[in-house]
């Protein structure tokens, strides 16, 4: 049986202290992003349901996806989203070289974002992350749905949603075309606003 984390193990707080995990709020906010595209068959269905009920996210995009699709990359901006950097490559910090792992997230700065970065898998290695800080605003996640794992489904990750959302949440979704989040984003965007809850762009946009 998997090992799942739904909330950032404790010593991910203690090792990169000047991240943001969770909005301090006690008002009923939450923070809905999505990481790894944009993707062809998925961006712009989610794009849909957030126009839908005109609800905003941060998008982070790998820079390699970013400049394969341009036009998808636009049509975020666009629709008043925010674009966020998620590395050109989708590196483990755990497993590149300092100098490799900066360098990987300065390639996609010009694609995506200078100042608002997701590390992939949440892992960086001590340097990395102090260099990185210095850098851009470093974006984690308080709730991880597993929308990517297909073992998990998409009824368990719709279930560990709304049993775990709460004030000042940011939720990591997925942004290609095996996420299951396409099945379920519309239920629970729907299951937050019958809870009072209401969505918000990340505090870097100025809109916390």
């Amino acid at each position: 049986m998997k090992l799942r984390f739904f909330r950032p193990p404790f010593p991910a707080r203690l090792l990169y202290p000047d991240a943001l995990f969770r909005v301090k709020t006690t008002e009923k906010i939450i923070c809905l992003t999505f990481d790894d595209g944009p993707a062809i068959n998925s961006t712009t269905r989610i794009l849909e349901i957030l126009s839908k009920y005109n609800v905003r996210a941060a998008f982070f995009c790998t820079g390699r996806s970013a400049q394969e699709n341009p036009l998808l990359v636009d049509q975020i901006r666009s629709s008043g989203h925010i674009i966020g950097n998620h590395g050109y490559l989708h590196l483990d910090g755990f497993r590149s070289t300092v100098k490799k792992y900066v360098r990987n997230a300065e390639t996609s700065l010009l694609v995506t974002s200078a100042t608002l970065i997701r590390p992939p898998y949440g892992r960086m290695r001590l340097l990395q992350y102090q260099l990185m800080k210095r850098k851009f605003k470093i974006f984690l996640w308080d709730l991880m749905a597993y929308d990517f794992d297909s073992e998990f489904g998409p009824e368990r990750s719709l279930r560990v949603l709304k049993e775990k959302i709460r004030p000042g949440s940011v939720i990591v979704l997925h942004d290609h075309a095996s996420s299951t989040v396409h099945e379920f984003l519309e239920e629970f965007i729907l299951y937050c606003f019958e809870n009072h809850y209401r969505f918000e762009l990340p505090p870097s946009s100025g809109s916390w």
